[in-house]
Parts: structure tokens; sequence; C-alpha cells
């Protein structure tokens, strides 16, 4: 069975890669630019791109299940391209806020969006399908890297909001499993972390575990949105902002915890201060 994985050099999609190569599996790596894909030994790369649904053919030649990484205005011409093409399974990642879980969720701008691209992938896709919607990422801490790293200070605009955010590895376990056993078929997973954290606590966990002293200092919001919005969209970034502010205000507000990364892979997710260890030299 050939497993082809998007976005396998990104953050996640190389940890779904690493998880699958190391149950056994025959995997295959979709990228735009195979000469400056780093990928293991031994791995199939083929050149694609998920936005030009009539290259994706050859990539999809024998392969049974996919790993889809969001590119959410191509959803609906891959899943129908993938139908097409014979494959069985597909597993994609949207995000938390899909859930809608409460009223700010569905009235994000990402919500709409992460809900149409599941939406496609049900009604036009394989007829197996899974759709992981992830916690926000614990590696979005990296975000704080320069600045911990320049003078010890993280700059943040809701030091006390809070969120289960969740370890990459678990999130590509999570689809991992999905992708190589049955009974996932139609189904939704909320994917967190094993606990709500503040982002100030999160800061403690990485000097604690880079042993470099760091301190939080309250920024700005409008500062910081200036900032962000030079490299994500400004609806992304009015969502975060706005969901930092009401958690901090009350943390009742936040994304509840799940028991998916257990139902899933049958371990406990990992805590923040294991991701604080395992990227403990990015703040050194």
């Amino acid at each position: 069975m050939t497993i082809l994985v998007t976005g396998a050099t990104g953050k996640t999609g190389r940890h779904v890669l690493r998880e699958l190569l190391a149950e056994g599996e025959e995997v295959r790596v979709l990228t735009r630019s195979p000469q400056k894909a780093d990928v293991p030994s031994g791995v199939s790369v083929v050149q694609g791109d998920l936005s030009e649904p009539e290259s994706l053919f050859p990539a999809l030649d024998g392969v049974n299940s996919v790993f889809l990484f969001p590119v959410l205005d191509a959803i609906p011409a891959f899943a129908a391209t993938a139908k097409r093409a014979g494959v069985a399974k597909v597993v994609l990642f949207t995000g938390a806020w899909a859930a809608g879980h409460t009223g700010r969720d569905r009235a994000s701008w990402v919500y709409p969006r992460y809900r149409a691209a599941e939406a496609a992938l049900a009604e036009n896709g394989p007829e197996r399908w899974t759709v992981l919607r992830p916690a926000p990422f614990a590696t979005n801490a990296l975000w704080w890297a320069p600045g911990a790293r320049a003078d010890g200070v993280v700059r943040l605009p809701h030091p006390d909001a809070v969120c289960p955010v969740v370890h990459e590895a678990d999130l590509a376990a999570a689809a991992a499993a999905a992708l190589r056993t049955d009974g996932h078929h139609g189904r939704w997973y909320t994917v967190t972390g094993p606990a709500p954290v503040s982002q100030a606590e999160q800061v403690a966990a990485i000097a604690e575990a880079s042993g470099r002293p760091l301190r939080v200092e309250r920024t700005d919001p409008e500062a910081w949105r200036s900032q962000a919005e030079r490299f994500l969209r400004p609806g992304i970034v009015a969502d975060l902002l706005n969901e930092w502010s009401q958690t901090e205000a009350d943390p009742a507000t936040a994304l509840p915890v799940t028991s998916a990364v257990e139902d899933l892979t049958g371990r406990p997710a990992r805590t923040f201060a294991r991701w604080a260890a395992d990227h403990a030299d990015d703040f050194r």
C-alpha cells in the first residue's frame, strides 16, 4: 500500500513521514521542487502541485491513501482528482476552529474556509476520509525564538491567554494512525494537547528546558498585529488576537481538551514541557 504525503517538508508533514516509515509503510512524497526535497533515502519523491490538479495524476498512480496538507483553496479539485485516480482514503487536517466550539470560533475568518474544504472532501472525494482538526500548534512558540535569543524577552499581547496546544509529533502520530488503521471513516477529530497552558507558562517551560532566562513583556496588540500581518493573513491575525483576548479574560472559553491523541494512537498527548525540551536548542 503506497501512501502519498503532501507537505512532507513542513513541521508536521515530516513527522508524518517519519511515523509511516517507522511502521514500514511505502511512502511517496509530493512536492513542487523535488530537487530541494530533504527526505530520507529510499523515499519516492514526485513533482506536483495541489493547486494544479492535472499535475497530480502521476503522483497518485498506485496510491491507496493520502495525507493531505491543508491548501484550502485546492481541496475541492484535489478531492475530485484523487477519487478519479482511485485513491481509497484521505486524511485531511484543518483546524480546531472548524469544530465551532464557541460563537467566537464560528465567527472566525477561518471557520467557513475550513468547513468548505472539509465538505468538499466529504462530498466529492474518495469514499473513505478522516478530518483532523488540530488545536493551535505548540510550534507557534518558535515565533518567540528570535527575541528569546536576542535579549531574553518574549513580547506577547495577551500573555495569560490559554490553549491546549498540540505537539506536532502527536498530530503526526494521529494522522499516521488514521491512515494505517480502520474505523476512522467519516469522522472528525479535534486534536489537542493534554491540558490548557497559558503563553506565559509556555515561556517559563521554554526557559527551564533551554536554560536561558526569559521574561515576558506585554506588548500592544496593534503593534503585534502590524508585525504579524507580514507573514500571516490579516484574517488569521484577527482570529488569534480575538481568541487570546477572550481566553485571557476568561480561561473557561478556551478550546476544550480532547482525548483524540490517545484515542487514535493509544498514547497520551505530549505536554508542552515535553515540547519545550524537544525544541530547547531553538531558543539557545
